[in-house]
């Protein structure tokens, strides 16, 4: 029995690209901070640079899952794997618990309106990425 070859649409290699760009500013993002890098961190204030350093190590792994499982989801997708899926929705999960963890812990007033609007952009792309990547895997383009 011969297997129905499914063809890659254009708008995967874009998604892709999009999302792998995208989400490597949040592996530079992390390394940066991680690495402490004051050129990266003299765009924070001391108050922001202090609420990024007090974060307890459980907290850390969700920061890392949520950007390196984004990086990899994007470099699934781009190979056409159905793995890209679970990647991003895991991705998009750690982030939702980092959100809640900072609305818990006054991130808000710290970050501002505008950390407030980059975390909806954040969430809206990954959202995003999830659904694409779930549509891609039922039309069986992913496998």
């Amino acid at each position: 029995m011969n297997a129905m070859t499914v063809r890659t649409p254009w708008h995967l290699w874009a998604v892709g690209a999009v999302a792998l760009l995208w989400n490597s500013f949040g592996g530079f993002d992390y390394i940066m901070t991680q690495t402490q890098n004051a050129g990266y961190l003299a765009q924070f204030t001391e108050e922001q640079r202090a609420y990024f350093e007090s974060f307890p190590m459980w907290m850390e792994a969700v920061w890392a899952i949520g950007v390196w499982g984004g990086v990899l989801a994007s470099v699934l997708l781009l190979l056409r794997s159905k793995w890209a899926f679970p990647a991003f929705l895991a991705s998009l999960i750690a982030f939702a618990i980092s959100v809640v963890y900072g609305q818990m812990s006054g991130a808000g007033d710290i970050m501002g309106p505008t950390g407030m609007i980059f975390s909806a952009v954040i969430f809206l792309l990954g959202l995003g990425f999830v659904m694409y990547s779930r549509m891609m895997a039922r039309k069986g383009v992913l496998r």
